[in-house]
């Protein structure tokens, strides 16, 4: 009887994975995936965000709502929890919302950080909110997705880099980028920005813009408790720069956020949520990736 040949295990096809992954996220199968964590996402974010609305005490945003321009800052920043760091440019802008009832600004206030996240995370989102800082600036109300927000825009619309640099200021190196690709018109337009806005500020209020001067030199080197990553501001600038430089020179527009977040002032635990500024450049390289 004549013996048929052995089988022979099926030749790789180079990119196997990648073309079914591909093929299952373009099916009608795959956006109802897709579609599926996107919405538990939102539910859990809308969970999270009532959370804080109703119950929690947020710390940081109810430093915000007690900057009054008249008192902006008399609390020293490592007496109390609820001192206001920023410039007096952010407390003026917020000065039509801190005149309203705090449920209601809060409420507010939550909503739209709420949204900056969703914008950021997209269908990852129901993923980045197993990330515990993101859920600890759910908590507290910082400004860390709008942030995250301005550096993963700050490329493509350099005026928004006026926001980091007149509330945190150092995640303002980010503008490194530009500097490093001389890509002047855009570091011209994060700088005229920002300058506009101080003069503007000062115009209406200048005791306010020494005070603030004032605030930071007293506060320089004061000692904060249970930061995350204890290493001095001075290293971490060195560090964010030599990460940005290298970026900008090989195109990897990831460097940003995470630079501007290593340069943060402090690095508490909610801080780290600023690292929602990768997302729209991880989500761009998975659909590139995966073709969808």
């Amino acid at each position: 009887m004549r013996r048929s040949a052995p089988l022979s295990p099926p030749a790789a096809v180079p990119g196997g994975f990648r073309h079914t992954a591909s093929s299952f996220l373009a099916g009608r199968r795959g956006r109802a995936v897709r579609d599926g964590l996107w919405v538990a996402g939102l539910v859990y974010l809308a969970y999270l965000t009532m959370t804080t609305i109703l119950n929690s005490p947020a710390y940081d945003a109810r430093a915000y709502y007690d900057a009054h321009l008249a008192s902006l800052y008399a609390r020293p920043a490592a007496a109390t929890h609820d001192a206001y760091y920023y410039s007096p440019a952010f407390a003026q802008i917020l000065a039509p919302l801190t005149a309203l009832p705090w449920p209601v600004f809060i409420a507010i206030w939550m909503t739209i950080a709420a949204a900056a996240l969703a914008y950021l995370a997209g269908p990852l989102l129901v993923f980045v909110l197993l990330f515990p800082p993101v859920v600890i600036e759910l908590q507290v109300g910082n400004i860390h997705f709008l942030l995250g927000l301005a550096v993963a825009l700050g490329i493509e619309y350099p005026a928004v880099w006026a926001f980091p640099l007149l509330t945190k200021v150092t995640p303002g190196i980010g503008i490194l980028w530009f500097a490093v690709r001389r890509e002047w018109r855009g570091l011209l337009v994060a700088l005229g920005t920002t300058a506009a806005i101080v003069a503007v500020s000062f115009a209406l209020a200048p005791a306010l813009w020494f005070g603030w001067l004032e605030s930071l030199r007293a506060n320089a080197g004061t000692a904060y408790e249970w930061p995350l990553l204890p290493i001095p501001l001075v290293v971490r600038l060195v560090l964010a720069t030599a990460l940005i430089a290298w970026g900008a020179r090989t195109d990897r527009r990831w460097t940003v956020p995470v630079g501007a977040t290593l340069a943060l002032p402090l690095l508490w635990p909610a801080n780290w949520a600023m690292l929602v500024g990768v997302l729209p450049t991880l989500r761009q390289g998975l659909a590139r990736r995966f073709g969808s």
